[in-house]
């Protein structure tokens, strides 16, 4: 590339997610976007030329995030169409043309704490919704009695045997309601199990094992229950009977959030369209289950699948291909994009595909990277969060606009990270801060083996349990690399097990040691956590952090950088930004921590060009 990427471009476009074919009616897509800070449900006729229009004019809509969504459904009555979302401050609402209609959440007569609603769904003639409140209960409430005049009680679906309750689906017949649900101190991608509740008699039923995970539970149109689960050892589309299409490849992803959707069954259930990862890349199939066939529809990254008649709808994504929304034809495979996220001045054309980069760690284990070319001899290595997730050669500007700058960068898959099957994901279990920092630099050595980098011109980067990882390998191997970035950096995990936010509240149970007291418990949560080796960080370091993260507090950064001052520690620089959370989005702290780590990287290696 001629000239690096400028920030204001990486500053411009907007978020998309959670497509959505309309039931009945002229073929439509509802969607939600959000640009900046506003967000709204937006829909694209495919009988027209595809002009957005923005479809709710009430409370702002929550959008999910990433390939995550849960914000909103279709609901089909008769010959009228409406939708139920959620909104930002958590109520429920039934949106009818000009009427809006509060179905649950928010104050409700003083109770406590107030219900935060999420990730409705409603059965085929349209008569009952069902929804989460905080993330922990079930809830059903009758449109047909909204629509009567009469008033909405709700009605609570579980029975409180679990503590988290995700995505709920109720059947074709709307006699059935299902969802995901798991408990403490596992994790979903741990151990989680797909719940059927009988909706009249409130008969419950589970399906599931306590060494394996199910998600997405759904019905084909004749009540066939399907979801994904890994008991082959791989994240496939199965019925309780096992795989559709069993293969060695995840078919969806960890459950961060509600409203994955990364298989649809067609009209009539004998075909799936499934969302493939093939070690960080993506692609879009649709299985023939009864002829045992399958065809591919469309390389990338995709997500959000919803298929109705004769068309699927999906998120889309890729290196060189903004975050757009698209419908295929299942039958011919023509794509046609309806909306996309990036402004039109990317030169797409220009950008790179990375390569697969496969390396042995110490202990013969094959680990995975995938590689961004710029071929000027400089590195940064950058470690994905979670660390139960992988970071999917999707669209991501931050990537390409380093690229952009010269450094290449190598996108690590240490253990713990997802689309490797479930032993890859669960390896990391007690060696959390250990294993990822080994497997971060066994893959740095690869690389400067190869004569891609050297230690002079490689930065480990990375936030959240990446910056843990980026700590680590700071203190432990300081002669892989140049220096570090870390943003929100966990660096005390027994910290961690007290103050986090309640999802991962019990995360470092199975990642670390039971939070138990014992003198061995204590011991392996000190020796994982970097801020207690912060006296062998000796390259130069930069974090980044907000002040009002609710996931890892800015007090883990205080302590961590309290640690480096005592003992003498120089070269290291905490920035921290007010009022920012677990990421940073007000334009000028994002601009601010580009032009920061530009200087640092310069510093430390040089600046562009060369």
């Amino acid at each position: 590339m001629d000239a690096p990427i400028p920030l204001e471009l990486l500053l411009s476009g907007r978020d998309l997610t959670e497509p959505r074919l309309a039931p009945i009616g002229p073929p439509q897509v509802a969607f939600v976007q959000r640009t900046g800070g506003v967000s709204s449900i937006n829909v694209v006729w495919l009988d027209r030329p595809a002009v957005e229009r923005t479809l709710t004019f009430g409370p702002p809509p929550a959008p999910g995030r990433g390939l995550g969504g849960g914000c909103f459904t279709w609901v089909a009555r008769g010959d009228e169409l409406s939708i139920v979302y959620a909104a930002r401050d958590g109520v429920l609402w039934w949106q009818r043309g000009t009427a809006l209609t509060k179905l649950d959440g928010g104050a409700l007569d003083g109770a406590e704490p107030d219900p935060a609603c999420r990730a409705p769904s409603v059965d085929p003639d349209g008569s009952t919704v069902a929804y989460v409140r905080d993330e922990a209960e079930v809830w059903s409430v009758s449109l047909d009695a909204v629509d009567g005049g009469q008033p909405a009680e709700p009605q609570r679906l579980d029975d409180g045997r679990h503590e988290f309750c995700f995505d709920p689906c109720v059947s074709p017949d709307g006699a059935t309601v299902s969802w995901q649900a798991w408990s403490p101190p596992v994790m979903p991608w741990d151990a989680s199990v797909r719940v059927d509740v009988d909706a009249a008699t409130r008969v419950i039923t589970e399906f599931g094992a306590d060494d394996g995970a199910v998600q997405q539970p759904r019905f084909t149109v004749s009540g066939e229950r399907l979801h994904v689960d890994d008991r082959s050892g791989w994240l496939n589309v199965s019925t309780v009977d096992g795989p559709v299409a069993a293969e060695d490849r995840d078919q969806a992803g960890p459950t961060w959030g509600m409203g994955n959707r990364t298989y649809a069954p067609g009209p009539g259930g004998r075909r799936v369209a499934v969302c493939r990862n093939v070690d960080g890349f993506g692609e879009l199939a649709v299985v023939d289950r009864q002829r045992g066939t399958e065809r591919v529809l469309g390389r990338g990254v995709h997500g959000h699948l919803d298929w109705v008649g004769d068309a699927i709808a999906a998120v889309r994504t890729g290196a060189r291909t903004p975050t757009s929304i698209v419908v295929y034809d299942p039958v011919s495979g023509d794509r046609r994009t309806l909306a996309t996220s990036a402004v039109d001045a990317w030169p797409l054309d220009d950008l790179p595909e990375p390569e697969l980069v496969e390396a042995p760690a110490g202990d013969g284990t094959t680990l995975f990277a995938r590689r961004f070319v710029a071929g000027e001899g400089r590195q940064l290595v950058w470690v994905h969060g979670g660390p139960t997730d992988q970071w999917q050669v999707d669209w991501r500007p931050r990537i390409t606009y380093w690229w952009s700058r010269g450094w290449d960068v190598l996108v690590v898959d240490p253990r713990g990270t997802t689309g490797h099957g479930r032993a890859y994901q669960q390896a990391l279990h007690g060696g959390w801060g250990r294993l990822d920092v080994d497997d971060t630099a066994a893959l740095v050595e690869h690389s400067h083996a190869a004569g891609w980098a050297s230690p002079e011109s490689t930065v480990v980067i990375g936030g959240s349990s990446g910056g843990l990882t980026v700590l680590g390998v700071l203190a432990d191997r300081p002669d892989l690399v140049a220096g570090g970035v870390a943003s929100y950096p966990v660096s005390d995990l027994r910290a961690l097990t007290e103050v986090t936010h309640r999802f991962e509240a019990h995360y470092t149970d199975t990642l670390v040691a039971p939070n138990d007291g014992s003198p061995e418990s204590d011991e392996r949560f000190r020796s994982l956590s970097p801020v207690h080796r912060a006296e062998q960080i000796s390259k130069p370091l930069l974090v980044f952090h907000g002040t009002d993260d609710p996931v890892v507090p800015v007090e883990q950064s205080r302590a961590l950088f309290e640690q480096l001052a005592a003992s003498g520690v120089q070269g290291a620089e905490l920035v921290e930004f007010d009022g920012e959370g677990h990421g940073f989005r007000d334009p000028s702290n994002v601009r601010e921590e580009y032009e920061r780590t530009e200087r640092f990287l310069g510093d430390i290696v040089g600046s562009w060009p060369s």
